[in-house]
């Protein structure tokens, strides 16, 4: 209690003052005029995470510039080179981190929460946020290969057979390298990294330990090869066996310098101990010349620094099995189809008990992004990998109905109660009774937390100002949040007639209804802001980046009709202002090129019935790595990532959305096929198809076929109660409307005509 009484505010200003410091009070008191009075000025949850990855950057700051002579990862060796277009001066950077490579790609199996890393030169991290392992040649006649300095080197996933692996290839005058890294099951998940090597003239084979990751310093203290049991001990716990001995072995402390200086003349050393932290160690195999060689590593994935069980079922899945029943597509498009398999993979993979948005940066849940993955994965057939996530919504929920992913952000209760409907409305399973209170209380708490109704301001009746970590600005009276709200409470009075609950469906309904009123009232008072009927991201917020938050109404909540003019003047004002080639791209905060929020334009453009939807999605797949993934932001010039996670799994749910909604896709009380179908797909003898796909009404397989006359779409629907109107659309063709389980519309190549047949139970 005495602690209250302190004089803290002054006690702080006058510490400041003492040591020539600028007053810290002062100093956030102007940040806050920037924003808009709110609750919570920056999420507790971030601030952490903002610390750690710029406490970090400090490392960095200490250890890469001033030792430019090590082999770093492929973004420090591209973002210190002044001779690149990814360099970045650093004069005033108080930290270094990572700004125009963050990409990678996680290997691992179904069910488990261990996710190796691979970065786009074949540096491996087997452990969150831990070290890596990297592999070189050096020729006998002084000559590298090291794929980390190497301008161009070749890499892709392999999904075929049982594993997910990532391959990645280098050639040079030294030699030719390849390594290819999974997970496999045994006695333990294990990381499995195999390299193979040739060296025209002789050389070595160097699997190398690094302290350090895609993020940059990861600190290694102690190493030791263990003769006996042929592996690395690293630290504590840290182990890598190798499948033979090496024929050299040596390591180097941070301050004998990098093992690989000098690393054919180095002594044989089996360990060391780096005070600083940057031990390095270098298991050599001879190359013959002419020959090749061979090295498989294993490093059992026994331990997650977060201190979880890396199986929270206390076993792995086969992969066969784990996709089994997932909508499958096929399309003449290669790129299109290998980005989708990929997807799906990926849903599966960052799915083993929550739904991680990324396997290293954003390893954690946030309800926002759950709710975009989640549908993707209802949509495909995934809805018992989804359930047991939906499961632990209600551990989340606090006590007055908030979900919680972290405060001070308003859109969490309309996205848990979204996405809650949306399970039980694409499996026709009834809602359990004990869902019950934790719908009811999500809803209320929606209700109270908005602003009062009869103020002036043109926020009444609004969600109140929060902290945006959608990224689309300072705090403020974000629509985003509004438009969430309003799905959700529609949710809540869905879920409650299911379970007969009039009063309460009555209550959100109602509420849904007038939060959608306040929210055309303050669009229609502010409206001299931005002087025109577009949606901005907030009422006090004229057109800028942040409006692709308000493009969430068409896409994916569809709460304004598809040709509502005020979202198309949105996406018109977005293409045209915040465009970099061809994709959104986000100044605020990102500062890079969005692959998910582009595939929202596009989705609102689909519904629109706007061609140039298309002209979005391939720029989409354009900027995909060559593994199939997409970071958060992407650098416009370097094409690296930028921002966030370097495997972002919203960007591949929405992919997967994409490539679903071409073929079907809801709107209003009927399902539309083929509406976002290509002409050049259905050529003469070309066969498309896609499903099974969870729909409202049941799931749906649909096939298109060109012939030389005419284009066939056929479906064939396993309805749950009464078959939805059909509408197949085909580029600019008549739509035709058709009803029944299994259907067939035929497009004339220059008119339309309809075939329907009954389903054959049906008949009987």
């Amino acid at each position: 209690m005495v602690y209250r009484w302190l004089p803290w505010k002054w006690l702080v200003r006058r510490m400041a003052r003492t040591h020539g410091f600028v007053d810290p009070l002062r100093l956030l008191s102007r940040l806050d005029r920037f924003a808009q009075p709110s609750e919570v000025r920056t999420p507790i949850e971030l601030l952490r995470a903002g610390v750690a990855f710029h406490a970090r950057g400090l490392m960095n700051t200490k250890a890469i510039q001033h030792n430019l002579d090590w082999v770093w990862p492929w973004w420090v060796q591209k973002q210190y080179d002044p001779n690149d277009e990814s360099f970045l001066p650093r004069a005033f950077s108080i930290t270094h981190v990572n700004l125009t490579h963050r990409n990678w790609t996680a290997v691992g199996l179904p069910g488990c929460r261990a996710f190796p890393i691979v970065d786009p030169r074949g540096l491996v991290t087997p452990f969150f946020d831990g070290w890596s392992i990297d592999a070189w040649i050096v020729a006998d006649d002084g000559g590298e290969l090291i794929p980390a300095r190497q301008d161009t080197v070749s890499q892709r996933l392999l999904l075929d057979g049982e594993a997910l692996a990532v391959r990645t290839e280098s050639a040079g005058q030294a030699g030719r390298l390849r390594t290819d890294v999974d997970a496999v099951d045994g006695e333990t998940v294990e990381c499995r990294i195999a390299c193979r090597a040739a060296c025209p003239d002789g050389g070595w084979l160097v699997v190398s330990l690094r302290p350090f990751n895609p993020e940059g310093v990861s600190f290694v203290h102690r190493i030791r090869f263990d003769d006996e049991d042929r592996q690395w001990r690293i630290g504590r716990r840290g182990r890598v066996r190798f499948d033979r001995w090496p024929d050299r072995h040596t390591t180097s402390t941070y301050g004998e310098g990098d093992v690989r200086i000098g690393l054919t003349q180095r002594p044989p050393s089996g360990q060391c101990e780096c005070d600083v932290g940057l031990a390095t160690a270098a298991a050599m195999y001879r190359l013959e010349p002419g020959c090749e060689s061979a090295v498989e590593l294993r490093v059992p994935l026994v331990y997650d620094k977060r201190s979880k069980p890396i199986l929270p079922t206390g076993r792995t899945e086969p992969w066969p099995a784990a996709l089994d029943g997932a909508a499958a597509m096929s399309v003449p498009d290669e790129r299109f189809a290998f980005l989708y398999d990929a997807a799906v993979r990926y849903l599966v993979l960052l799915s083993p008990d929550d739904v991680y948005p990324g396997p290293y940066t954003y390893k954690r849940f946030w309800f926002r992004d759950a709710a975009f993955i989640l549908n993707a994965m209802l949509a495909t057939g995934m809805s018992q990998r989804a359930a047991p996530v939906l499961e632990r919504f209600g551990p989340r929920q606090r006590i007055d109905g908030f979900f919680l992913s972290q405060a001070g952000e308003w859109d969490s209760n309309g996205e848990a109660l979204w996405v809650l409907r949306r399970y039980h409305e694409l499996t026709g399973l009834p809602p359990h009774a004990s869902l019950h209170p934790m719908v009811i209380s999500g809803g209320q708490w929606i209700i109270r937390k908005r602003c009062a109704r009869d103020i002036e301001a043109l926020h009444a009746g609004l969600l109140p100002a929060g902290f945006s970590a959608e990224h689309l600005g300072n705090n403020d009276f974000y629509y985003w949040d509004d438009f969430w709200g309003v799905a959700g409470l529609r949710a809540a009075a869905w879920l409650c007639r299911r379970w007969d609950d009039r009063t309460h469906a009555q209550m959100f309904a109602n509420g849904a209804d007038d939060l959608a009123a306040a929210i055309e009232r303050s669009l229609e008072r502010s409206r001299d802001i931005r002087r025109c009927d577009a949606l901005p991201a907030s009422a006090y917020r004229r057109m800028d980046a942040g409006a692709v938050g308000s493009v969430v109404a068409s896409y994916p909540l569809r709460l304004l009709e598809w040709d509502d003019p005020r979202m198309r003047q949105t996406v018109d004002f977005l293409l045209e202002r915040c465009r970099v080639r061809g994709a959104f791209f986000q100044d605020l905060i990102h500062s890079g090129l969005n692959a998910y929020l582009t595939l929202h334009l596009a989705q609102a453009l689909l519904r629109m019935g706007d061609p140039r939807f298309f002209e979005l999605v391939r720029t989409v797949a354009d900027l995909a790595s060559p593994t199939g993934q997409w970071p958060e932001a992407i650098h416009p010039r370097t094409g690296g990532g930028c921002m966030g996670d370097g495997q972002h799994l919203w960007a591949s749910a929405e992919w997967v959305m994409m490539m679903r909604n071409l073929f079907v896709r809801e709107e209003d009380d009927r399902l539309i096929l083929g509406s976002g179908i290509p002409d050049e797909w259905v050529r003469q003898g070309s066969r498309i198809s896609f499903g099974p796909t969870a729909t409202p009404w049941g799931a749906i397989d649909v096939e298109i076929e060109g012939f030389d006359d005419r284009v066939e779409v056929r479906w064939r629907g396993q309805w749950r109660d009464h078959a939805p109107p059909v509408e197949a659309r085909l580029g600019d063709r008549t739509p035709i409307m058709i009803e029944g389980a299994i259907g067939r519309a035929e497009f004339g190549r220059s008119a339309a005509k309809v075939h329907s047949v009954r389903d054959e139970s049906e008949r009987r």
